[in-house]
């Protein structure tokens, strides 16, 4: 009896890790598309590639958002004429939702494009051929995030300094995992009354 509850506990503490550690896949490929090909780019200039940086994809989904109900025109995206980009007032607010606060993304860029139907060498050439090109060519940028909504695609590039790192804000990180220790003591406390 005792083996059979025993066995029993250890699957289901297997299966629970499982479930935990399960990758969570997304239908991406514009995003994915456009970090290879800023990426191609990048080397074509003999620059170092940008790695992909969580903290800035999450804001980069946030600001797409907040972007999608905005019709493409001339002067939206990459046609905007810098100083006239709309301001988010609750900006603060997509920053929390990604753990991040201002200080840590002062020297990073929020570079917004509208490109209908997001059609892959156009996205590309919104980035390469316009404005946002200084910051593509930039040697401080080392990371990136890219989001994607409707017909917009905002890319955020980070740097290696601590004000440009996108590093979640200490707390956010620890409050993460106290909870992921809280879930597995919690389970092993369940197990446990259920041997006894």
């Amino acid at each position: 009896m005792a083996f059979s509850k025993l066995s029993f506990f250890f699957s289901l503490l297997l299966v629970s890790i499982l479930f935990l550690n399960w990758p969570v896949f997304c239908d991406t490929d514009e995003e994915d598309n456009l970090l290879k090909g800023i990426n191609n780019y990048r080397a074509s200039l003999n620059l170092t590639t940008l790695a992909k940086n969580d903290n800035a994809e999450c804001l980069a989904d946030e600001l797409a958002d907040q972007f999608k109900n905005q019709p493409c025109t001339n002067s939206t995206g990459a046609n905007t004429v810098p100083g006239t980009e709309p301001q988010f007032a609750n900006y603060p607010n997509l920053l929390a939702k990604c753990h991040l606060n201002v200080s840590n993304t002062r020297d990073g860029a929020v570079m917004p494009a509208c490109v209908p139907n997001l059609v892959p060498s156009l996205v590309l050439t919104n980035f390469t051929e316009s404005q946002y090109s200084d910051n593509l060519n930039d040697t401080k940028y080392t990371g990136v995030g890219i989001g994607s909504d409707g017909d917009w695609i905002v890319v955020v590039l980070t740097t290696g300094t601590p004000e440009g790192s996108y590093a979640p804000a200490a707390s956010a990180a620890s409050l993460v995992s106290e909870i992921g220790l809280i879930y597995h003591l919690l389970f092993l406390l369940l197990a446990a009354f259920y041997l006894l």
